[in-house]
């Protein structure tokens, strides 16, 4: 978290960080992270670990929740840390920064491959370079199985 501060939009750089979802405290649902309680205007720092000890995730400038269609802005932004922090911007491309429903979270997408995406259980997930951030792929495999997940919020 401390090296993703500087990343931020400098707006959000002093804001106090909450730790909403963890899967170690919250298990392992998608449904429940959706429920969190962050407010819609919230951004969002979802941080992943795999099984591979792989870490990486995706920044969103409002809360992640269920949604009919894609939103958030072009400052939303995937990262990895393998090995060090690698940062993917919104190329400007297409306007697909975030998506999700009851069964998967999408982030990035374009001709049909995602950036970064969850399955509904949170147990499984997928990383493709997309259009939106013209990205590597975040972990060592286009497919991993998720390890921790958590999601912090800026107040």
């Amino acid at each position: 978290v401390l090296q993703l501060g500087p990343q931020l939009p400098l707006r959000l750089m002093q804001q106090p960080w909450h730790l909403l979802y963890s899967t170690g405290r919250d298990g392992f649902s998608l449904r429940t992270l959706y429920r969190s309680g962050a407010r819609p205007d919230s951004p969002a720092l979802l941080l992943i670990r795999d099984t591979d000890a792989q870490a990486f995730g995706a920044f969103s400038t409002s809360a992640i929740r269920s949604s009919s269609g894609f939103y958030g802005t072009g400052e939303t932004f995937l990262f990895s840390f393998c090995p060090e922090l690698k940062v993917f911007r919104w190329t400007g491309r297409n306007d697909f920064f975030v998506k999700g429903d009851a069964n998967l979270l999408m982030v990035g997408g374009g001709s049909g491959r995602f950036g970064l995406w969850l399955d509904g259980d949170l147990h499984h997930g997928g990383s493709q370079p997309c259009e939106t951030f013209d990205n590597e792929i975040l972990s060592h495999r286009e497919e991993f199985c998720i390890q921790d997940l958590e999601m912090w919020s800026l107040a």
